[in-house]
């Protein structure tokens, strides 16, 4: 039973690595500090905890110093060079809902906001940065998928090792018993033989004292013949 639970496990981890992750990017607005602005949120089917973390460190990472404050991060004069020279504005919140765990971010350029329709090639560009992010975030998890899985077969090899080797163990101790049956029912036949040979002897040894008694008293008599030889003599 516990070993079906283990490959069950086991299996459960292998469906998670072949499953198709999904990444989506869309335009959408969010209101920050009471103001609406209009950014691009990425969409993963992953912990929000978890991403939320990787996001933070990922932002720190290529932009600059991330500040977070009441759920939102920002970077100001932060550096993105492959979405824009421009020193950016960046504010980022990290939340979840129904489809999965939602990044939502807004990039201030100065002279304007990175705009699907006013500026579509930083957009794009922006878009991508997103996607490179979600691609690290389902690598990242598909090696603890993969650490997992294998630490679960480790664990099942082990088991496996074991029940082998109870059942050597048990099969040896089989053996044994086996043998030493044979040793005991070769000692009873011993047994009941001496037991035979003791019992003859018995029967003999009382023939023996029969014989020996009888001796006794004719040489009694015989004593008794020659004393009285010896009172006929005067």
């Amino acid at each position: 039973m516990k070993m079906r639970t283990t490959l069950l496990v086991l299996l459960v981890m292998v469906t998670g690595l072949c499953k198709a992750q999904q990444v989506k990017v869309e335009e959408s607005e969010q209101a920050i500090n009471g103001m609406l602005r209009r950014g691009q949120q990425l969409t993963v089917q992953l912990d929000p905890k978890t991403v939320e973390k990787s996001w933070k460190d990922y932002l720190g990472e290529k932009a600059g110093k991330v500040k977070s404050s009441r759920g939102i991060f920002t970077i100001e004069g932060a550096t993105i060079d492959t979405i824009t020279t421009a020193p950016l504005r960046v504010l980022s919140t990290v939340g979840s809902s129904a489809t999965g765990s939602n990044i939502w971010w807004s990039l201030d350029m100065g002279t304007a906001y990175v705009d699907k329709i006013a500026t579509p090639k930083e957009y794009a560009a922006a878009e991508d940065f997103l996607r490179g992010f979600a691609r690290k975030l389902y690598r990242e998890d598909v090696l603890r998928q993969i650490n997992n899985a294998e630490d679960v077969l480790r664990s099942t090899k082990a088991e496996q090792e074991r029940v082998v080797k109870q059942a050597n163990d048990i099969q040896s101790t089989i053996e044994k018993n086996k043998k030493r049956k044979q040793e005991l029912e070769a000692e009873l036949v011993r047994n009941a033989d001496e037991l035979k040979q003791l019992e003859q002897e018995v029967i003999n040894n009382r023939k023996q004292q029969e014989v020996s008694r009888q001796r006794v008293l004719d040489m009694e008599k015989a004593v008794e013949v020659v004393r009285a030889k010896l009172l006929e003599i005067k």
